[in-house]
């Protein structure tokens, strides 16, 4: 029985740092920032990126 509560938390405890990962990467592309988050000067896509899209 313990050994149920104990693995639901753990899941639990993981849906919530998934859950928080997601906002955050949702958030940040709001907020027009990249994935990487180094600019886009040294990037060989920078040409298809869509953040330089008109």
């Amino acid at each position: 029985m313990w050994t149920y509560i104990a693995n639901a938390c753990i899941v639990l405890v993981l849906i919530g740092i998934v859950a928080l990962i997601i906002v955050s990467m949702v958030r940040n592309r709001r907020r027009g920032k990249t994935a990487c988050g180094c600019g886009c000067a040294g990037c060989p896509m920078s040409g298809q990126c869509t953040a330089h899209k008109k």
